[in-house]
């Protein structure tokens, strides 16, 4: 006999996010390993643009951050050849350099306490949309954790190397958790690399999925409550673990073992 077939949606909603908090474990990864795994995730969803892009994650010591090293492309990337650096890019721990265009993530760190991964990468329909000078639209269920939750630059500052493009980058972003910045790329900045992951991922679609539509018509707007609702249901920490390990396993099959100096020891129930 069921028993919740009168519940109202609010109550529904609770009893899943309860569910949700003990029925998806927690995964084994280091941040190092989440961050290796991520470079291979987004490889393989297209992000690749040569060297172009970076990925970082905060590191145990405040000021730190993990990278990759310069020169490597994203489907090289591993848990060992991350480096280690501090807000001036330099290198605590690893061989090689950092990319000198990682400038911006330090002032974004810093005027985001709350932020623990930023992902800025050149997928190409995201490119191709920053070449219309136009924001994102968000106007499919599957989007939404992105509604309301992605500003826009509308101008290209030139390459992000120094302090002026950092401070720009960082205000263009405010409290959002993505940005489109025309004529260049994407920026997600989360509070984990998990959900940073997750959205970059999501955000390659919904541009491809903008441009489709352009294409075929004009985009329509979905009602905001309705939207503001599904942002917060899909934008909880178990959803991007969950997401995540979907990734990571489908990473791993894929033949990017090479990634993980060691197998995490949640790898099967994440």
């Amino acid at each position: 006999m069921a028993d919740t077939m009168t519940t109202t949606k609010a109550d529904l909603v609770d009893l899943a996010h309860r569910r949700m908090s003990t029925a998806i474990p927690d995964n084994g990864w280091t941040t190092r390993q989440k961050l290796a795994l991520t470079c291979r995730i987004l490889f393989d969803a297209g992000h690749d643009s040569g060297l172009a892009g970076q990925i970082t994650a905060r590191a145990e010591r405040p000021g730190t951050y993990y990278t990759q090293r310069l020169g490597l492309g994203f489907d090289e990337i591993t848990e060992d050849n991350l480096l280690l650096v501090d807000e001036d890019l330099n290198v605590l721990d690893g061989e090689g350099m950092a990319n000198p265009a990682n400038r911006f993530h330090s002032w974004v760190y810093r005027a985001r306490p709350d932020v623990g991964c930023i992902i800025h990468t050149h997928p190409p329909h995201v490119s191709a949309l920053s070449m219309l000078e136009t924001p994102l639209a968000v106007s499919h269920m599957d989007l939404t954790p992105l509604y309301d939750d992605c500003a826009f630059l509308e101008s290209w500052p030139g390459i992000p190397v120094g302090n002026e493009e950092g401070e720009l980058i960082s205000a263009a972003l405010g409290d959002k958790r993505a940005l489109l910045l025309a004529h260049h790329g994407m920026l997600v900045a989360a509070g984990g690399v998990e959900d940073s992951c997750t959205l970059a991922v999501l955000f390659e679609r919904a541009a491809r999925l903008q441009l489709l539509a352009s294409a075929a018509g004009q985009i329509q707007e979905i009602p905001e409550a309705l939207a503001r609702e599904a942002h917060d249901w899909t934008s909880t920490p178990k959803r991007g673990q969950a997401n995540f390990a979907y990734y990571a396993r489908r990473a791993l099959r894929a033949g990017h073992g090479d990634a993980l100096a060691a197998a995490p020891r949640a790898e099967e129930g994440a």
